[in-house]
């Protein structure tokens, strides 16, 4: 009898799946048409005009950042424009040359030499060699708080003390209070992969987040803090319940952030695919796919490629996964005053 009403479940179960998943698949982009960490509007130019040897564009995209003390935006294209100096640089080193102590420019040197050291076997060594740059573009406009990220980045993997991290966290936050950025960073540096613990992060997390602006990006550390642990916890296999409490108050402060942002925006991506990352691995799939729905085509490397050399195939297993979870407990028959099943383990 178990074994016949195990097999009768199971049947269930697929015919469930192969009634809803067609419907489920309708807010969905296809395949083919999810893109992997893609540009937006401003950003694109600067990196078409960069493989074709034009530092201008990024400059002036950059300069426009600082000039607006657009401080979120002006990290984020950092990011971009950093990843791809590392594999074709000649724009930077024309820049430079042309412009050596535009602040701009220091900061890209700055973050790619950062990035260098980081990858190199002699990481602290190579960390206190760059510091006279990341102190050279945090002089070159005193207002920006970028550079104090890059140096709480290299804080972090040269060994810095708490004393001396907790120094430049207060030059950071007295440059912006809620830079994204800067709370990652000290983020990171008290995981407990580093110099803390999970609950130190989930500490932090919390309270930046209780004192984060309406809609800020800081109101996804929790959720980082979640994704630390759950990566620990798939290593190790155990967790708590108190933990797993908090990691789902993470995922639902996170949830009401991302409705805050139109289905498709580009700002809040990372967030939201992070966010569908925590809740698959919470069994919430019906949240899940709602996120995945939300991230249309915008694909992030990070999480994904956290647990996967693919990062864009792990996505879209992980987004065909919650579409199939999630049909297979809809009802074969409509109900009254039932839907699409919504909430924790729908």
């Amino acid at each position: 009898m178990v074994c016949t009403m195990a097999f009768l479940r199971a049947l269930i179960s697929t015919a469930r799946m192969l009634r809803h998943s067609p419907p489920l698949s309708a807010g969905l982009p296809a395949d083919d048409a999810v893109l992997l960490d893609a540009p937006d509007e401003r950003l694109s130019p600067a990196l078409v005009a960069a493989a074709l040897g034009d530092h201008e564009p990024a400059a002036k995209l950059l300069a426009t950042t600082r000039d607006a003390a657009d401080w979120e935006n002006r990290d984020r294209y950092l990011g971009r424009l950093t990843t791809f100096a590392r594999h074709r640089d000649g724009w930077l080193t024309d820049w430079l040359a042309a412009a050596p102590r535009d602040p701009d420019a220091l900061l890209v040197k700055a973050e790619l030499a950062v990035r260098h050291a980081w990858e190199s076997p002699a990481r602290a060594e190579r960390l206190h060699e760059v510091g006279p740059l990341i102190t050279a573009a945090a002089e070159a406009d005193p207002r920006d708080p970028v550079p104090w990220r890059l140096a709480l980045d290299h804080a972090r993997g040269s060994h810095a003390t708490h004393t001396a991290f907790e120094s430049l966290w207060e030059q950071a936050v007295r440059r912006s209070a809620h830079h994204y950025g800067c709370h990652v960073a000290a983020l990171r540096y008290l995981s407990a992969a580093w110099y803390g613990s999970h609950r130190e992060c989930f500490d932090f997390a919390e309270r930046a987040a209780e004192d984060a602006l309406p809609d800020s990006l800081v109101q996804a550390l929790p959720v980082r803090a979640a994704f630390a642990l759950l990566l620990d916890t798939q290593a190790l296999g155990r967790t708590t319940s108190v933990l797993e409490e908090r990691i789902d108050a993470a995922a639902d402060t996170a949830i009401r952030l991302s409705a805050a942002y139109r289905p498709g925006d580009p700002w809040p991506a990372e967030v939201r695919n992070l966010l569908a990352y925590v809740l698959l691995a919470r069994g919430r799939w019906a949240d899940a796919l709602d996120q995945f729905t939300l991230i249309g085509q915008h694909a992030t490397s990070f999480p994904w490629s956290s647990v996967s050399d693919d990062a864009l195939g792990r996505f879209l297993d992980a987004r065909d996964g919650a579409r199939l979870q999630v049909a297979s407990v809809t009802p074969l028959r409509d109900r009254a005053g039932r839907g699409r099943p919504r909430g924790h383990y729908a």
